[in-house]
């Protein structure tokens, strides 16, 4: 997940941000997919201005995101998501991707309702994906910044929800991490303002596409698929290719193998990972 070369030290203190998304959507064989980026500080505001730029230089206007990808806008949604895995692979953001397989429900699995079902998943993302609870690289706290594209829920439920994660470093489970998170730096950001979520927008969404076979839809009355689906399948098959540049045979269906590295290395080590969730 992290590699000592991104570490920064601003006086004593050392910083990362984490960008959450999720998608509410429920797919016909693949559902509840949770997305996040880390980033340190010290690397943030060259790799924000160079996307933003970009994103200028090719006339993006608004917010770009998965649901808006056309066919006359794919050639620049490639353009984007390509200078945002030259960042992955370099080592200064790591993704990971979370999902859950329709099949994958054990059987006396309850009937909860559906924001204890989302929150409960998000949480565990969040604790485990990133294997924040295995740092320790430094003796001194590391902080944790976490941002989280703003949350579809009841303004309770969410402030719980924030609670529970700045508690996180104080559960026996991160009893010999270093990660430290203060209750001013978990909040609820708007993706329009955040250029990393909305190039992670991009990648989850491609991922929920082509799990749920969404490539080969063909509109009612159609006897053809749509520009708009032949574009996104060409944008996916872009992202998979940057993705094999990084892991070569990646499945995107499957949590990812540790690819050689001893646990619970490769959860800061690998740039890029998936985590296929399964309900114990």
């Amino acid at each position: 997940m992290w590699g000592i070369s991104i570490l920064f030290r601003e006086g004593d203190v050392l910083e990362y941000i984490l960008y959450c998304d999720e998608s509410g959507q429920e797919g016909s064989k693949y559902s509840d997919f949770f997305g996040g980026c880390l980033i340190s500080s010290k690397d943030m505001p060259e790799i924000v201005n160079t996307l933003n730029a970009k994103k200028a230089e090719l006339r993006f206007h608004g917010e770009v995101k998965w649901s808006k990808v056309t066919s006359n806008y794919l050639n620049k949604y490639i353009e984007l998501i390509t200078l945002f895995f030259s960042y992955v692979k370099n080592g200064k953001i790591k993704v990971r991707i979370m999902f859950r397989n329709n099949k994958d429900l054990p059987s006396d699995h309850p009937r909860r309702p559906s924001e204890d079902k989302y929150f409960k998943l998000y949480y565990q993302f969040i604790k485990h994906a990133f294997g924040f609870m295995h740092y320790n690289v430094e003796s001194k706290p590391v902080y944790l910044r976490i941002y989280l594209d703003q949350l579809p829920d009841k303004k309770e439920n969410c402030s719980e929800f924030k609670r529970f994660l700045v508690d996180l470093p104080n559960t026996s489970d991160f009893s010999n991490s270093t990660i430290k998170i203060r209750k001013s730096d978990v909040a609820e950001v708007k993706s329009h303002d955040h250029v990393l979520l909305q190039c992670l927008d991009i990648v989850l969404g491609a991922m929920f596409f082509r799990l749920n076979q969404m490539n080969k839809a063909i509109p009612d009355g159609k006897t053809r698929r749509g520009k708009r689906t032949i574009a996104k399948e060409k944008l996916y098959k872009h992202i998979l290719t940057e993705i094999n540049d990084i892991f070569s045979n990646f499945n995107i269906g499957e949590s990812t193998s540790n690819r050689g590295n001893q646990y619970p290395d490769f959860y800061w080590l690998h740039k890029y990972r998936h985590w296929r969730f399964t309900p114990n």
